[in-house]
């Protein structure tokens, strides 16, 4: 599968919005993956675009800076921007992407890390995400 095929497939999924798949088309080793070899990941692409409809979306899988076997689908952060999330306070956007997400949560996935942003606080955020903290190995050392 083209890494564009899989972007506008995507893109036409949501709508024609935005949608960046950062770590999603390539995995650890810059080889080209399939949705059958990240179903984990591709889950939580479809069903975050399909509920949220969001503006712009990143599911990237972090499982590779943790203690886990090559290939895991177990650590992930989601950036969700979606007008879904104006005027409704932080707690509540992450409960909603919990429970959108409540099968991979109940699963194969250890830890979900997310920011959920309206589209005016992406715009005056500047649109960056910090980078993930270095895996502390489980116990805090």
């Amino acid at each position: 599968m083209s890494a564009v095929w899989r972007a506008l497939s995507i893109q036409a999924l949501n709508n024609g919005r935005c949608i960046s798949l950062r770590h999603a088309v390539f995995n650890r080793e810059s080889t080209m993956s399939t949705d059958q070899e990240k179903p984990t990941e591709s889950s939580i692409t479809v069903k975050l675009s399909t509920h949220l409809k969001p503006e712009h979306l990143e599911v990237v899988n972090e499982s590779f800076m943790h203690n886990v076997p090559r290939g895991s689908e177990t650590h992930f952060k989601v950036v969700v921007v979606s007008k879904d999330f104006e005027g409704i306070p932080l707690i509540k956007r992450h409960r909603i992407i919990n429970e959108l997400l409540r099968d991979e949560l109940a699963g194969g996935v250890h830890a979900l890390s997310i920011i959920a942003k309206s589209p005016s606080q992406w715009e005056t955020g500047g649109k960056a995400v910090e980078p993930s903290p270095a895996c502390r190995g489980g116990f805090g050392k």
